[in-house]
């Protein structure tokens, strides 16, 4: 309830009457049934309301923020878990930040094991009601960066807790009035649908990305996600319109953003046309030069659709090399979903040697990643 702009302003006044009649609007309580939930008499709540009396004690003080799940200090009292929550959001910020940059370093793991504690500490807050609007930003944030990380790092069958982080994520973020914010969240929410296999879902989710992006560069990353997700739903006119927009994005150099880059753009394409039932046509796309990966896990992604599109168009000589190279990379960085899409290509190749090595990296991987998860 208090990410609704008039609840937050009343908790910003610290004025306990103006609290007490901004929680009763909220959820819709007389005076009457406010005293039961506090249990006072009516007549003692309607006194506080009018500020006739205030509660001076520290123990009324606490048993109010308690019962109505406030942060105590907004009512000039300290609770002994205060001191390190204020710490934990202090640093909350950084812990996301870092975390995003060792997930886009390859180190999504370490990503995963940052974020957890922060996840965890700002959920357990918010199911007691205690958290205030700017907290409930940094959950949000919290939410997004760990489903984004554990759709990287999480094999298929569990992708869609992924995508139910990224949605909890959203819940927060169509209330808080940041519209940058708002559209990465259903850019990244879209994408981890994808993923997850609900492609119409992402669809709708990415094409209200793309129409609510307010910055050059979150609108060519929205469109190279719906090119994807357009594919893999096989609506061939979208996904063309798609990636024609992306391409105009990073011919008029939108902007340094992962998914505008020439290599990450090649792969979309080719696996896009590949799910279109036109490999010769991505294996063309394959053949254009695009430079090095932005992100490390982006080589392991294109050398996996590299080769799907090598099997599908009969070269299985280059497809069990590229996919070797992929097996090899994907366990070491420890994706897999990239291992198990790896698998699937080589035995649509008849590859039995790349299908072993496959299951095999992707076992020694699963017992690995059982305990982060």
């Amino acid at each position: 309830m208090w990410s609704d702009p008039a609840a937050a302003a009343a908790l910003g006044s610290r004025d306990l009457a103006t609290i007490l009649r901004a929680y009763r609007a909220a959820n819709g309580l007389s005076q009457e049934a406010l005293a039961a939930l506090l249990g006072y008499d009516k007549s003692y709540v309607a006194m506080i309301e009018t500020r006739r009396r205030m509660p001076g004690d520290v123990a009324g003080r606490r048993h109010i923020a308690r019962a109505l799940g406030l942060p105590f200090h907004l009512l000039g009292v300290t609770d002994p878990d205060d001191a390190d929550f204020a710490a934990l959001v202090q640093f909350g910020d950084s812990v996301i930040r870092l975390a995003e940059i060792a997930r886009q370093s390859g180190r999504v793991v370490e990503a995963v094991n940052e974020l957890w504690p922060l996840a965890a500490r700002l959920e357990a807050r918010a199911a007691d009601g205690r958290l205030e609007r700017d907290t409930l930003y940094l959950l949000a944030s919290a939410r997004l960066a760990l489903g984004v990380s554990l759709g990287t790092v999480l094999p298929e069958e569990r992708l869609p807790g992924a995508a139910a982080w990224t949605g909890k994520a959203l819940v927060l973020a169509r209330h808080l009035d940041d519209d940058d914010f708002f559209a990465n969240t259903l850019r990244m929410h879209g994408n981890e649908l994808r993923k997850a296999g609900r492609l119409h879902a992402a669809v709708a989710r990415l094409q209200h990305a793309a129409a609510v992006s307010t910055t050059a560069a979150g609108h060519g990353a929205a469109l190279a996600l719906l090119a994807r997700a357009a594919g893999e739903a096989g609506s061939p006119t979208q996904f063309a319109d798609a990636i024609d927009g992306c391409r105009q994005r990073l011919d008029a150099a939108a902007g340094n953003e992962l998914l505008l880059h020439p290599f990450t753009l090649r792969e979309i394409h080719a696996r896009g046309l590949l799910a279109l039932n036109r490999p010769h046509e991505a294996l063309q796309v394959f053949n254009t030069a695009a430079g090095e990966p932005a992100a490390p896990q982006w080589h392991v992604i294109e050398r996996v659709t590299a080769g799907e599109v090598l099997v599908a168009t009969g070269e299985h000589a280059g497809a069990e090399e590229a996919l070797a190279a992929a097996i090899a990379t994907a366990e070491q960085r420890r994706l897999p979903h990239q291992l198990q899409r790896a698998v699937r290509a080589a035995r649509q190749g008849r590859l039995p040697a790349i299908v072993d090595a496959g299951r095999l990296a992707l076992q020694r991987l699963r017992g690995l990643l059982s305990p982060v998860a």
